[in-house]
């Protein structure tokens, strides 16, 4: 086939299947443009998932009607200085209009601010018609519909109507977090209404409008993040360690106000949170990164998803370090749902006790105890004292304290082990995690604040105490290594080698000496003594991966962390082990000092912490 020019119309449909990927890719550029043309209100329709009708309205600084035909042309745009390096706005490419208008049926209603009417401009297919006068507000309205009738072979690799809108509506959260002061509708018959306030573009503003998109609870259980690292500014807020998600979909990241799915921002996250979180847990994070426009290329991708860093380690170091100061400056903190999911269990009627019936079902204790022989309600001891439930005969009155006296048989222990008789000193009640007073089940201390009951898993907050005050030995000074009998020899491209050797230095103050072997090779001759007997081959692969895809060595710290978690759980205070009050209260005190402990070497929660007026709902006194 001889080589010919493509047809304006291929080259817009081509261009559409990088940019517009689906429903929720038209509305994001829509926004964006929006944005870049400074709105303070965005509304967003849609209908049948997105696939029959896509409208954002703005009340933005619109476009002039002598300029509507040059916006629907391709590579015309008005965001774009001459240096390409130097990306202020969301959109630069001045390709969307043009490639939505090449797969469906497209038309613009824009009036300026000082035009005295608002013109229109359409693109069926990619057929453009003429200019013509309408009646709008000041701003854009860009409605799309009939999305890929053009293309019909890509609407058979669209997902169902509710997913497409569910990934619109992500779409919308993912920049509304971005602007806070600009007010997001998204609306459609095909969805629940989303609408999100302005609030202000400040640091309350921002978690306020945080608050409206990942819910009420996050700012209760978020830490603060604000660090500047060479002309790199991190802000932002992340979660502690006890409020985690189950998938990463609540981690959002900014870069120069763009939302971005960056894989060196995610594995930053989850190498700051690695040593509180199991693996099967995520983080939930609000981050945004400001940095010189020129040290940063956002050209890389069609969506502009992903960016690139001219110095990745100095992010990822920004980001890692950030975060882990701050959740050691945070102190111990329990997420607010650990006491929910206790007033939930609470409740009567929200978890009955059942046991097995005779045909091996399950019925509730009270229906199986009401049925057992013998049972009568007039004369149960729990029935209320003032009732004799339709019986002849006098009410009873008072608290009958002459009937109730077969029940006294002395003082009983309210627990295994009693945190002492005497009353708490008041000081100890002001702590964080308060005074000692009693010992359940051999396993978990009771402990009281001011405003709280406090319940801690001994073993669990030991465990973390431990592998802390490892970790600290380990890493204050060179671990310790072992010499090979024979140096192992690594095969590697030479690519690989050169970076290992480059960092041999930091390598070697984690116990693992090696050295270059000839061309695209290494030789090691001493491993960290804690490692034991290890795959020399296999280890040093994975820093040469870790080297090439980071620039850092965590891998091998992250080893050495591990054994560190491993020795703490086996010499940390075992379950069903009796403490005296001072142990615990002791126990609580280290707890208090100790970064990361309201977690253990496993993610899962230390302690749970029920407010004061928490137990008086429980109990309607409140």
């Amino acid at each position: 086939m001889p080589i010919r020019q493509l047809s304006e119309t291929m080259i817009n449909q081509i261009a559409a299947g990088e940019v517009i990927e689906r429903p929720a890719s038209v509305v994001k550029e829509l926004v964006e443009n929006a944005l870049d043309a400074g709105a303070s209100r965005v509304e967003i329709v849609t209908a049948g998932g997105g696939l029959n009708l896509i409208r954002v309205t703005d009340d933005g600084s619109g476009i002039p009607e002598q300029e509507l035909a040059l916006a629907v042309a391709r590579h015309c745009t008005s965001k774009l200085s001459d240096d390409i390096h130097d990306i202020r706005s969301l959109g630069f490419r001045g390709e969307a209009l043009s490639s939505i208008g090449s797969v469906a049926r497209l038309s613009i209603r824009s009036r300026t601010a000082f035009g005295d009417s608002a013109a229109e401009i359409g693109i069926d297919g990619g057929r453009v018609s003429a200019v013509k006068p309408a009646a709008a507000n000041r701003g854009t309205t860009i409605e799309v519909r009939d999305l890929f009738f053009a293309t019909p072979a890509r609407l058979k690799f669209m997902k169902g109507e509710r997913a497409e809108s569910s990934a619109t509506s992500d779409v919308v959260k993912r920049i509304a977090i971005a602007f806070p002061a600009v007010r997001f509708t998204l609306t459609g018959s095909d969805r629940s209404t989303l609408e999100l306030p302005a609030t202000s573009d400040t640091p309350e503003g921002r978690l306020a409008r945080v608050a409206q998109v990942m819910g009420k609870d996050f700012p209760d259980n978020a830490i603060a993040i604000d660090a500047m690292r060479d002309g790199v500014h991190l802000a932002g807020h992340v979660s502690i360690p006890s409020y985690t998600r189950a998938n990463a979909l609540q981690q959002y990241a900014y870069v120069n106000g763009r939302p971005v799915r960056d894989k060196l921002i995610a594995g930053a996250i989850r190498g700051a949170f690695a040593d509180v979180l199991p693996r099967d847990r995520h983080a939930v994070t609000v981050l945004f990164l400001s940095l010189d426009p020129s040290t940063v290329d956002v050209n890389v991708h069609p969506a502009k998803a992903d960016v690139r860093f001219r110095d990745p380690g100095l992010v990822r170091g920004l980001i890692v370090g950030a975060i882990r100061e701050a959740l050691a400056g945070a102190g111990i903190r329990a997420a607010t749902t650990g006491a929910a999911g206790m007033m939930a269990a609470f409740r009567p009627g929200a978890a009955p006790y059942s046991h097995p019936g005779p045909a091996g079902g399950h019925r509730s204790y009270e229906a199986a105890y009401r049925a057992s022989a013998g049972f009568d309600l007039s004369r149960s001891g729990q029935r209320p004292l003032d009732m004799t439930y339709g019986e002849p005969g006098p009410r009873f009155n008072g608290f009958a304290e002459t009937e109730q006296a077969a029940f006294n048989t002395g003082q009983l222990a309210s627990a295994d082990a009693r945190a002492g008789m005497a009353e708490p000193a008041e000081a100890l009640l002001g702590m964080v995690l308060g005074a000692a007073r009693a010992q359940v089940h051999e396993n978990y201390i009771v402990a009281q604040t001011r405003d709280s009951l406090v319940i801690v898993d001994q073993h669990a907050a030991h465990e973390r105490l431990v592998y802390e005050a490892l970790k600290n030995a380990l890493h204050s000074r060179a671990v310790p290594s072992q010499m090979l009998l024979l140096p192992e020899i690594v095969d590697l491209p030479e690519e690989d080698a050169e970076r290992l050797a480059m960092h041999s230095e930091t390598l070697a103050k984690f116990g693992l000496g090696l050295e270059r072997f000839g061309p695209g090779a290494v030789a090691v001759r001493e491993t960290p003594s804690m490692l034991g007997e290890t795959n020399v081959q296999q280890l040093v692969r994975d820093l040469a991966d870790e080297l090439a895809d980071n620039d850092t060595v965590e891998t091998l710290k992250e080893r050495l962390d591990k054994i560190a978690a491993t020795m703490a759980c086996h010499g940390s205070v075992r379950s069903g082990r009796l403490l005296k009050a001072e142990e615990m209260n002791a126990l609580l005190r280290q707890m208090e000092a100790t970064p990361g402990s309201g977690t253990c070497n496993h993610g899962r929660p230390t302690y749970i912490e029920l407010k004061l007026a928490d137990i008086e709902r429980l109990f309607g006194r409140r």
